[in-house]
């Protein structure tokens, strides 16, 4: 159970219900970004598979594609599963942010 506050903010957060929903959507996204990206890398990996063996089966050049988009894949994926939490310093700099645009009023 929550414990929410005047304006439905949460008290031990201090961040209201729009704000934490906001934050799962972006994680949800870029975990669904993520899931995209592997998928695409795993089809076309296989595919320059069957085009190295549909000619020849010669040098394994497909293996040049496979490890540099994989060491991609590798960065994305710690970027979004072991990464993705925002430090305190993060916070503390948005919320900088957020009061220097509501001064200048943009």
């Amino acid at each position: 159970m929550q414990n929410l506050g005047f304006g439905g903010e949460d008290m031990t957060t201090g961040r209201s219900e729009e704000e934490i929903y906001r934050q799962a959507r972006k994680i949800v996204e870029d975990k669904k970004g993520f899931y995209t990206h592997f998928a695409v890398y795993i089809g076309v990996n296989i595919l320059l598979v069957i085009i190295w063996a549909a000619t020849g089966a010669g040098f394994p050049w497909f293996v040049f594609p496979l490890g540099g988009w994989g060491i991609g894949i590798l960065f994305h994926f710690l970027g979004i599963f072991v990464f993705s939490r925002q430090t305190s310093w993060e916070r503390r700099e948005i919320e900088k942010e957020v009061e220097r645009l509501r001064k200048s009023g943009n």
